[in-house]
């Protein structure tokens, strides 16, 4: 129950995600159609566009990190004798997690310190500001998660070969 529930959340993010990506493409096709045409775009498209950009990669993020579509060298853990190789793999994995779980915690302090203080976002529309910021613990604490996979799971997040794969 709760792996079916944590994975439906990991992959409608990561839709939400790819869905965001494309309004961001509409909504800039449309502000330089109405700039051309010689109108003034809306400003919540221009507004909106900044806000996908920020949901697209908060929501991707944790995807990601499971699909290790993340950036990451396989220089030094190709030339590693397999031993070796795991436990560099993994020690980086556990460096990922404790970065996650430091940003994690500090993003729940900003949405808790924008929910306390009752900020808004007030460029083209009032927007409660912890809307935004709620993003950041979410996806941090799933990427926290997901980094865990590469820890204490069967698969490494290095391969050990060097070159694109693709």
């Amino acid at each position: 129950m709760i792996n079916t529930t944590y994975n439906a959340l990991l992959y409608g993010m990561a839709g939400t995600s790819g869905l965001t990506l494309v309004w961001i493409m509409v909504s800039v096709i449309i502000s330089v159609v109405m700039r051309n045409i010689g109108l003034q775009p809306f400003a919540w498209l221009f507004t909106s566009a900044e806000y996908g950009l920020l949901y697209m990669t908060m929501l991707g993020a944790p995807w990601l990190v499971r699909e290790k579509g993340h950036v990451h060298i396989e220089l030094l853990t190709a030339a590693l004798p397999t031993g070796l190789r795991r436990l560099l793999s993994r020690a980086v994995a556990a460096a990922c997690v404790l970065v996650c779980v430091i940003l994690t915690w500090k993003g729940a302090e900003l949405v808790m310190t924008n929910i306390a203080r009752g900020d808004f976002d007030t460029r083209a529309y009032y927007f409660p500001r912890w809307m935004l910021t709620i993003a950041f613990p979410l996806s941090f604490g799933m990427m926290a998660v997901e980094f865990s996979r590469f820890v204490f799971g069967q698969e490494l997040m290095h391969s050990g070969e060097a070159g694109i794969h693709e």
